[in-house]
């Protein structure tokens, strides 16, 4: 059975942190240090419209000033790829590999769902590769007493 973005999803939670687009990039700032988190997601009017990044933060300081006197609107990312659910383990990772991306916003039949990070897919890849290596071990060796 191939792994999905809903199975890392489901072990994740399904939790959709975000900002609306008309606040200040310091706003979105303090918001990514209190949850812990590398990217947020930009709404309007309840869609999704872009992401700013932990990057776009540093562009932004460099390249504006003070953030509390910048629109995220004006800085945040657009165009950004976007995966589904159904998307395999495999996909996820030659996506964010090849397009050096450390966040995919998750979007299921036009509704935001969640956002998985490069953290999210490793830790999921070495969860299922350690439970493999037991199984193996068990067929060849019997379970551990």
């Amino acid at each position: 059975m191939a792994v999905t973005v809903s199975n890392i999803l489901r072990d994740k939670g399904l939790e959709v942190i975000a900002v609306d687009c008309t606040v200040t990039v310091d706003v979105a700032v303090r918001k990514m240090i209190e949850r812990n988190i590398g990217a947020i997601l930009i709404m309007e009017e309840g869609n999704f419209v872009g992401m700013f990044t932990e990057r776009d933060v540093l562009k932004t300081w460099a390249d504006h000033g003070p953030l509390d006197k910048v629109s995220i609107r004006d800085v945040m990312s657009r165009d950004i790829l976007i995966i589904s659910p159904e998307d395999s383990l495999e996909y996820v990772m030659t996506v964010m590999t090849n397009q050096r991306i450390r966040h995919l916003p998750v979007i299921d039949h036009g509704k935001m769902v969640g956002v998985v990070s490069i953290r999210d897919v490793v830790k999921y890849h070495v969860g299922n590769l350690e439970a493999e290596v037991h199984h193996l071990k068990d067929y060849m060796f019997g379970p551990a007493m």
